[in-house]
């Protein structure tokens, strides 16, 4: 038998400008769970695509079971045993679970070929059973969660006979029960003797699952290791390059006088007598589990989702129920969770999005100065570290964090007071978190409020100056961030 299950030798892939992979190696043993890190634009996603058959490289070998195998098309690594399950699930939202799962190898009747729906629902209902899943097989797909529909993924990849599974950010998206759950279901593959490469940015994931993890930077192989021999800061010099001294950056600006603040904000079903403000030179920290209103929150005060009642005020100005446009116009910024659906027009180029809030800026009797705009574009990149060719690149081209850093310079090309960033570090690597918390504290040096949504509970602790948590839909707790402990956070998000 083999050492290992799959091994890649001297993978290189090169696109139009860009060595994405040179020479990297990978050897994934059987029954192990084998970590992916590196920053955004390391090359893991062409390499996750070299191994299911969507991109051929350019040299190098790959083998399974220690036999050279050639890898063209999708449907050859499904039939050597290869799956993948993405941060962002494609499915059939308007189809049955069991549906999705036997898409493209459908249960049918021997004799006329035709849909065995209660075999098919039979089948996709035991491997639910086998992952523990809390749902029905003919439930509808478009109403489950994104966990759910993970699990659902891992359902599909079983029914193929996978023996490798792919893990590309799966927990990016999920709340901390969530991971949970996603974290047993991968060691129940482990211990039936699937094989998991698992990707991505969160140390905690590799802490909690992986038995060795390999390191990928700028497109090169840097080292493979036992996770029991690494700590954060071997992870951090490996990803990165470099020493990180000061994950959070210091800064010593003194919050000045209040210039926004949310009183009575309720929207029924949502949320409810909502209270906050922020100081001029501020970063607040609003927190809690997800799902506890805060995205809504913060949806209402841009003028995304209506409000029943409550008042928004902005240097002791009223802000009543205006419009996204207008609420940016009067110096309000919003960075959105979901950066795919509601933060990028990924069909443009970089600096169209960055600055299309400023569009007015760049007008010449009616015509935009391309020139400046570029110029503008370009300058942001450059300051935010977007790692692209030019400006002129598409934005689906880049890395999700790269993508974010677009949004962030978005919000600098306008005069903002308040700017609202929703999860603004969430699926992004350790430098770009550095990158993005060293402009957040320009902008509050700089004067600009700063209303943070996070999850995390380090980065609420590290960044903000106080702390807002929120329990089903309400401000269950506030704080001081100096002196305040995780715990304490905790308690308040989930105390009846």
């Amino acid at each position: 038998m083999a050492n290992f299950v799959l091994e890649l030798k001297n993978i290189s892939k090169t696109f139009p400008g860009v060595k994405a992979l040179s020479d990297v190696h990978y050897e994934l043993k059987p029954g192990e769970i084998h970590a992916l890190m590196g920053e955004n634009g390391a090359g893991k996603s062409t390499f996750i695509k070299i191994i299911t058959g969507v991109y051929s490289p350019d040299s190098g070998e790959i083998l399974i079971d220690g036999k050279k195998v050639h890898i063209t098309a999708p449907l050859d690594a499904q039939a050597l045993g290869i799956a993948a399950i993405y941060q962002h699930v494609t499915c059939f939202p308007d189809l049955s679970v069991a549906e999705n799962i036997f898409m493209g190898h459908e249960q049918t009747t021997s004799a006329v070929k035709r849909i065995d729906w209660k075999t098919m629902n039979r089948k996709a209902q035991e491997l639910l059973d086998q992952l523990d899943a809390s749902f029905d097989a003919r439930t509808i797909m478009g109403s489950l969660s994104v966990a759910r529909q993970q699990i659902v993924e891992i359902a599909k990849a079983l029914s193929v006979n996978a023996r490798i599974i792919i893990m590309d950010e799966p927990t990016a998206a999920l709340s901390a029960r969530e991971c949970e759950d996603l974290y047993r279901i991968t060691k129940g593959l482990k211990a039936k003797g699937n094989s998991v490469i698992f990707i991505s940015h969160r140390f905690e994931d590799m802490y909690n699952l992986a038995d060795r993890v390999t390191v990928f930077r700028d497109g090169n192989y840097v080292n493979t290791w036992n996770v029991s021999e690494v700590d954060d800061h071997k992870m951090v010099v490996a990803m990165v390059g470099r020493e990180i001294n000061q994950f959070f950056p210091k800064r010593n600006t003194v919050p000045g006088e209040e210039i926004f603040r949310v009183e009575a904000l309720s929207r029924t079903g949502f949320f409810r007598d909502v209270n906050f403000s922020v100081r001029k030179g501020e970063i607040l920290a609003l927190t809690g589990l997800v799902g506890a209103g805060r995205t809504e929150v913060c949806e209402a005060i841009f003028g995304i989702c209506p409000y029943d009642s409550g008042t928004i005020t902005l240097d002791g100005k009223p802000l009543d129920h205006l419009t996204p446009s207008e609420t940016l116009d009067r110096g309000i910024g919003y960075l959105p969770e979901d950066r795919l659906k509601q933060g990028l027009v990924l069909r443009w180029e970089i600096s169209k999005n960055i600055t299309l809030p400023a569009l007015e800026r760049f007008l010449n009797y009616y015509l935009i100065n391309h020139r400046q705009e570029n110029e503008t574009a370009r300058d942001l990149s450059e300051k935010l570290g977007v790692k692209a060719q030019s400006v002129h690149d598409k934005v689906s081209t880049l890395s999700g964090g790269n993508q974010q850093k677009v949004i962030v310079a978005k919000l600098l090309t306008s005069d903002m007071k308040i700017i609202i960033m929703d999860e603004p570090t969430k699926g992004v690597d350790v430098g770009a978190k550095t990158a993005i918390y060293t402009i957040m504290n320009d902008l509050v040096d700089a004067g600009y409020g700063i209303v943070m949504v996070s999850s995390e509970m380090p980065e609420v602790l590290g960044m903000s100056d106080r702390i807002v948590v929120m329990r089903d839909g309400k401000v269950s707790a506030a704080f001081e961030t100096k002196g305040t402990t995780q715990e304490q956070i905790l308690r308040a998000a989930i105390r009846e």
